[in-house]
């Protein structure tokens, strides 16, 4: 009994550190603007098993993507407190078979949106991919601009949800790339903000240098609130008075803690403002799918 008690507890363990390894609570997110892309798309008229195939697909690629991180990162992960018990660091996983796991989702997941979706969803993804790994990833240790083009990477699972429905683009992808870019910029300075010695700890240069008053990055946070406000009420399509009603409410949500953010720069608004920018994405795009 205790030798069964031990194997359960050994297999919860490991299905833990994979999950940690995909980062599954960030692909929440990333599946929700997926899943946002493709119903705004198909206007309601879309097939369940082609969601379901997009949803995987990007799912997958979106793990290999944290794994992969991780893999890159393992040294700057081991120097921060709430990085350091991650399964690489830690030593619970080897390096080589995260590798290999991270390269393995890569190809399903590529593979699954390239023959059960799209060509075009495929190559938005393998882009994705490329640019979060290639080089947000190693710009992290060098320029403040690595958030920029981590926003880019983000910003790109709508556009893989509508090119997944058949393959073509509209003015309205480029909405959904612009919300979800801008967002970004509030939502990264935030919790960077707020684990800053941690991260230069780790030798990552995710705040504008000089700038140890965390002025110039309140001050990003809020253009970008702005910015984000504006793209919500691009007049591409007829916007319904619920729409509008509730975009402007949140973006005045967000806005006003970004502001917050910039007259007082302490852990607390920093805080509020990365969890303000936590709940403001999925309302919007459920504003945007079913208004």
């Amino acid at each position: 009994m205790r030798a069964l008690t031990l194997q359960r507890a050994c297999v919860g363990s490991l299905l833990g550190d994979l999950a940690c390894l995909a980062k599954l609570r960030l692909e929440l997110l990333v599946l929700f603007a997926t899943a946002a892309g493709f119903c705004i798309a198909s206007a309601g008229h879309f097939e369940w098993a082609r969601l379901m195939s997009v949803l995987w697909g990007t799912g997958l690629v979106a793990a290999s993507a944290g794994v992969l991180n991780q893999v890159l990162e393992i040294e700057g992960d081991g120097r921060m407190s709430r990085t350091r018990n991650r399964p690489l660091p830690a030593g619970r996983v080897s390096r080589r078979l995260a590798t290999a796991l991270g390269i393995a989702l890569a190809i399903c997941g590529l593979a699954e949106l390239a023959l059960q979706t799209t060509f075009s969803a495929a190559a938005f993804a393998g882009i994705a991919l490329a640019l979060y790994i290639g080089v947000y990833t190693p710009l992290k240790k060098r320029t403040s601009l690595c958030v920029a083009i981590g926003a880019i990477a983000g910003a790109l699972p709508p556009v893989i949800g509508w090119a997944a429905f058949d393959g073509s683009l509209a003015a309205q992808t480029g909405v959904l790339f612009g919300v979800l870019f801008a967002w970004q910029i509030p939502h990264v300075l935030a919790i960077t903000w707020i684990h800053r010695q941690e991260y230069a700890a780790a030798g990552l240069s995710m705040l504008p240098r000089n700038d140890p008053s965390g002025r110039a990055a309140a001050i990003q946070a809020v253009a970008f609130s702005c910015l984000l406000f504006a793209i919500t009420l691009a007049p591409v399509h007829t916007l319904s008075a619920g729409y509008l009603a509730g975009a402007v409410l949140l973006g005045a949500v967000l806005l006003s803690a970004a502001v917050r953010f910039l007259r007082q720069r302490s852990r607390a608004t920093a805080r509020t403002l990365f969890l303000v920018s936590l709940l403001y994405l999925p309302l919007l795009l459920t504003l945007t799918i079913f208004l």
